[in-house]
């Protein structure tokens, strides 16, 4: 895939990802804002509520104890009328004429004021009622009688009497408000009846969290409160009680607060939010994987064609040496020159088994990761190993007039190993430290002991690696990038085998390194008593 495409579509996708997720997360705020909303607007109409029947109730209270207490005193002080109406209708039709008259009377009492806690003797307290009479006259009785001093009877007459409670109440509850400043506030509201109205109308508008209240009066608080009623700006709601009380001195408030707010304007949205925080990281986890699994197969395409092109270069040699030696063969000259002739094929040999070792460690490597080869240890001195390993490279550095010291500080040395593999182990690490030391290789092997385990290391004043290199250097057929300079041959599985050999032995190795500075391989392998 064009490089161009891939970073246009990584962005694209990219983008709508993010787009995805943002609107996730406006869609889940703007749910909470909603719920909040509707909370705010339930709990002020609850408190609403509870603040007229707060009102009511103390108004219903004291008239009914204003009514006892009338009527044990029994009739008035004092007496008035206070409205007197009148008014004649005449119909020339039907020839009847109405009579109609009103009277409104008040009456006082005085009502002592004990039963309201207040230290004062006595505060009059009107009733009113009304008396009506309505008379009809037919046949013109009444204009016939004008003149006469004896009153004509009416053909008809509707008689009314009785109390005006509408005025009786609202006279009462001017006299009412007149006193409120003067009570205590926890003798007008209970705390007990409190928290019964306001649990009662939160179960009726569906709000099911928990709740405290208090009343203040002149923004203090006041003993009616429950327990755990604590003021939060962000969480308590007000309402003025007893607002309309014109002459009252204090400025009284029920306040409710709720301490899980939060907690119970997110529960109305936690099922739909999970599922959608769900749906959005499932999205993120596939895109990012199918990310991921797109990088690592595009390096192992390179890294595979990197191998081809290694092993290409690595068979090239072989053939074209076997090639020139088989054309010389053919020459009659050589071909009589027994000396020449052997050595022509000891040539062919040796390049022979070169394409042979090359061909067996792929074969090799794959087996190990199929788990096909059956590795079996036993009891042996590693330090053995070593040695032969040392020998079987030292005529290469040797010809390179290179030097390889050992400085061997271990004494305990017995392993439980594959005397083959581990022995191909040792001789991987070094053949890859003098691989890559450009100039004369300078080899150092150490052996020392921690606790129970043998520490082998293997250090060159090569030309090192970077950082990168090193997470890597142990995979597959990863070999660090030169472009396409041949001059270290390999194929990038000598170092993957020696990884895989080394954790079949229970041990671990690793690499220090340093561009331009040479490298260290250190093998650590469990001893056995």
């Amino acid at each position: 895939m064009n490089k161009l495409l891939f970073r246009t579509l990584v962005v694209l996708m990219s983008l709508a990802l993010i787009g995805i997720t943002l609107v996730q997360v406006y869609w889940i705020k703007s749910s909470l804002d909603q719920s909040e909303q509707q909370f705010r607007y339930q709990v002020k109409q609850v408190i609403g509520i509870v603040s007229d029947r707060l009102e009511q109730n103390e108004m219903n209270a004291f008239f009914s104890e204003y009514n006892k207490l009338k009527d044990s005193i029994g009739g008035p002080v004092y007496q008035q009328d206070l409205i007197a109406f009148k008014a004649v209708q005449t119909d020339l039709n039907s020839k009847e004429t109405i009579l109609f008259s009103n009277t409104i009377t008040f009456q006082d009492y005085n009502i002592n004021l004990s039963f309201f806690d207040i230290n004062a003797d006595s505060i009059p307290v009107r009733s009113y009622s009304t008396r009506s009479r309505t008379e009809i006259f037919r046949n013109n009785q009444l204009r016939d009688n004008q003149s006469l001093s004896v009153s004509p009877t009416p053909d008809e007459v509707i008689a009314f009497e009785g109390e005006l409670d509408a005025l009786k109440r609202a006279q009462f509850e001017i006299s009412l408000k007149n006193l409120a400043s003067l009570l205590p506030i926890q003798s007008r509201i209970s705390v007990n009846e409190l928290n019964r109205l306001l649990t009662e109308q939160f179960k009726n508008y569906g709000i099911h969290t928990p709740f405290e209240f208090a009343i203040y009066s002149n923004s203090l608080a006041t003993k009616v409160k429950s327990n755990k009623f604590r003021y939060n700006k962000e969480t308590t709601f007000s309402i003025p009680v007893f607002d309309d009380y014109e002459d009252t001195k204090n400025n009284v408030e029920l306040l409710v607060s709720f301490p899980d707010k939060e907690k119970y304007l997110f529960s109305d949205v936690i099922g739909i939010t999970i599922l959608s925080i769900i749906f959005t990281l499932i999205i993120i986890i596939a895109y990012v994987s199918a990310l991921n699994q797109w990088i690592k197969q595009r390096k192992i395409s390179e890294i595979k064609t990197d191998f081809i092109n290694n092993m290409t270069h690595e068979f090239k040699t072989p053939i074209a040496t076997i090639n020139l030696a088989l054309d010389a063969i053919k020459n009659p000259k050589i071909r009589h020159d027994e000396e020449k002739s052997n050595r022509y094929l000891a040539m062919i040999r040796e390049e022979n088994k070169r394409m042979h070792a090359q061909v067996e460690n792929v074969l090799r490597i794959s087996k190990l990761e199929k788990k096909e080869v059956d590795i079996e240890k036993e009891p042996q001195d590693v330090l053995k190993l070593l040695e032969n390993a040392v020998e079987h490279v030292r005529l290469i550095v040797e010809s390179r007039e290179g030097t390889i010291t050992k400085h061997l500080e271990a004494t305990r040395t017995t392993a439980l190993v594959n005397e083959v593999h581990f022995t191909n182990v040792l001789v991987n690490v070094l053949d890859n430290a003098i691989k890559y030391s450009p100039d004369t290789p300078i080899i150092d092997v150490y052996t020392e002991n921690i606790k129970d385990y043998l520490l082998i290391k293997i250090k060159d004043k090569g030309q090192g690696m970077s950082k990168s290199v090193q997470k890597r250097v142990f995979e597959k057929f990863y070999r660090e990038h030169t472009g396409d300079v041949h001059n270290v041959k390999g194929h990038g599985l000598g170092l993957a085998y020696v990884k895989k050999i080394v954790e079949d032995h229970n041990g671990q190795i690793y690499v220090e390194s340093e561009k331009g500075k040479g490298s260290l391989f250190t093998i650590k392998l469990p001893l056995i008593n």
